[in-house]
């Protein structure tokens, strides 16, 4: 998308960063390791909205209270707590995670804040066992640059992460407390951002400035980018959990398509003049009770119920695109299933479908008093569920009739978007009684020591003789810090060699072995020990880390052999092959000699027997 549609459109963007850090939890003990073993107790809880500092109930936390589900969460006794489970105060924040956003704060040149106010965030979709997320504000009005210019930051906050969803069914959600309390960075920007790729670039940007600090985790998950897209005559539009970086561009150019085509349906509804309506639900279930459409009848025979409700002038809309294979009816159906768990609604525009015939159309018409240029959506379900659900496609029909609705979506694999909850306002956020206000005095900040960018690094490694990927991969990496310190201990091995083993002999070893290793750092500092004293070849070191125990407990068996052992085993070798020719004859030695002496050694001693 050229930069002019974009000004044309009155495009505007910022994003949020969010990413894990390594250690502890923020206001527990407890590892941060994530658990797919079988889960040792479940607690169950129901979470209701409550009142913010503003004295006022968050609109999203209201939706999320309406939907009536409860929640689940698996736990272990060895890595879970009761501050985890809400049944007990906070421990003071983690001083180490607290530490990294300081630094974090002063690498973007941001205002701290006096004292840091851990906040209680109203979050009631079961995600926080207590319904809040504890969030503390650290520094405001940071800046980062860019090839595009200046981006601001506003805010720099330090919370902790939710709990990691499970199972999401029609009436309850399971989630597992293995992630929550993990310390949890948050970056926002503001909307400065001028295009799709420029906001991939700061993405990257910021992302590279965490890894930096050595203490962001990494993998899958351990970072998540939230979207902020609208255009001139659209709305703000919030999207969740883009997690590749290569798709923020497809995203964002998607949600802007989105709110173009929702405005000409805006647009249209005018011309019509259609005004909005507060519609009832009428039940169906009578009318449809010899129709041939399998989910109808299905409905039907469980003792279900099918409603439905007037559209007030969207004949012909309700179908159209918003985007490939994505209609105004899809965002109608989305708001339906987050609402009211239905699996979604048959629209006015789709049929005749699914079995249901004209003939059953213009009865449903009739019955709905739908007049010309009305249309209408049905559903299937409870009763209770039907109500809730159409009550949802009538609210988010008047937002139509408005234009582009404010709200939080969610990235689709296929960089698209699909609804998830109402945008929250200022009425979440309540102070935390448990833990006293922060201070951040001017001798922490003046003792914050910035670490060396990732780009800095990757170029300083290139010039220690690694290879352009590797240096990159090894810049990148929490164990920069032990590669730096074995180059520094072990002067005669090189150092692409320290940075080859430390940081891809575990891919190695699984692609060739398929044997999954994880070496510790005295692993590694033993191993290059022995190897720079001569103790152990090169070729014995996948050897003997494909073990898969500690390497103190396995390296005695590869030491190389004395002299006096190495003489003796090619006085036997020469003996059992008596007129082989000399190449041969070291051929056969390095067969049965390998990892037990240097190459060059035994053809020197091979030499002096042969003269």
């Amino acid at each position: 998308m050229e930069k002019a549609d974009l000004k044309r459109l009155g495009f505007r963007c910022g994003i949020e960063i969010h990413q894990q850090l390594e250690g502890r939890k923020l206001f527990c003990s407890c590892p941060t390791t994530l658990r797919d073993d079988e889960p040792q107790f479940t607690v169950k809880r129901r979470l209701r909205a409550v009142v913010g500092e503003t004295g006022k109930v968050d609109i999203a936390a209201r939706e999320e209270t309406e939907k009536g589900k409860y929640y689940v969460y698996e736990g272990y006794y060895d890595t879970n707590c009761l501050v985890e489970l809400d049944e007990m105060p906070p421990n003071p924040i983690n001083s180490e995670a607290f530490s990294t956003a300081l630094q974090v704060c002063k690498m973007l040149k941001g205002d701290f804040v006096d004292g840091a106010q851990v906040m209680r965030k109203t979050v009631v979709d079961g995600s926080n066992t207590s319904g809040f997320q504890r969030t503390a504000l650290i520094a405001r009005n940071g800046i980062l640059e860019t090839s595009e210019g200046k981006i601001r930051i506003p805010t720099i906050i330090i919370e902790e992460d939710a709990c990691r969803p499970i199972k999401n069914e029609k009436d309850h959600v399971v989630f597992r407390l293995d992630r929550l309390g993990i310390p949890l960075m948050e970056i926002a920007t503001e909307p400065d951002i001028i295009s799709p790729e420029h906001c991939k670039e700061t993405a990257e940007k910021l992302g590279m400035l965490l890894r930096s600090t050595g203490k962001a985790k990494r993998g899958i998950g351990t970072i998540r980018q939230d979207v902020n897209v609208s255009i001139k005559e659209g709305n703000r539009v919030e999207i969740k959990g883009a997690q590749d970086l290569k798709s923020i561009p497809t995203l964002i150019e998607n949600e802007i398509k989105r709110q173009v085509n929702l405005v000409d349906i805006y647009k249209e509804l005018h011309k019509r003049r259609v005004k909005k309506f507060d519609n009832k639900a009428v039940d169906l279930s009578k009318l449809l009770k010899n129709s041939g459409a399998k989910l109808i009848t299905k409905t039907l025979q469980a003792g279900n119920t099918v409603m439905g409700i007037k559209l007030n002038g969207f004949a012909g809309l309700i179908g159209r695109e918003t985007l490939p294979k994505k209609r105004l009816g899809t965002e109608f159906s989305e708001r339906a299933k987050v609402i009211a768990g239905v699996g979604g609604i048959i629209h006015s525009d789709e049929l005749p479908a699914y079995g249901i015939t004209d003939r059953e159309v213009d009865i449903l018409r009739k019955e709905l008093l739908c007049k010309e240029q009305d249309g209408f959506a049905i559903v299937a379900d409870e009763k209770e569920r039907c109500l809730k659900a159409l009550v949802a496609v009538n609210e988010r029909a008047n937002q139509a009739i408005d234009g582009v609705p404010m709200e939080v979506r969610k990235a689709n694999p296929d960089n698209t978007t699909s609804y998830e909850r109402q945008m929250p306002g200022a009425a979440r956020m309540y102070p935390e009684t448990d833990i006293p206000p922060i201070k951040i005095t001017k001798k922490m900040i003046s003792s914050i020591k910035l670490p060396e960018l990732i780009t800095d690094k990757a170029p300083r490694y290139e010039k220690m003789g690694l290879g352009k990927d590797l240096a990159i991969l090894t810049a990148k990496s929490p164990k920069a810090v032990l590669f730096e310190k074995l180059v520094v201990k072990h002067k005669k091995i090189k150092a692409a060699y320290i940075a080859e083993i430390v940081m891809t002999a575990d891919k190695i070893v699984k692609r060739q072995f398929k044997i999954d290793i994880n070496p510790t750092e005295e692993d590694y500092e033993l191993l290059f020990d022995e190897l720079s004293a001569d103790k152990i070849s090169k070729e014995n070191v996948l050897d003997i880390l494909k073990e898969n125990k500690p390497v103190s407990a396995v390296i005695e068996k590869y030491h190389m052999m004395s002299d006096k052992e190495l003489e003796a085993e090619l006085k036997k070798i020469v003996s059992a092959n008596k007129g082989l020719q000399f190449n041969a004859l070291i051929g056969e030695a390095m067969k049965k000699l390998r990892g037990k002496a240097a190459g060059k050694k035994i053809s020197e001693m091979l030499r002096k027997m042969a003269s």
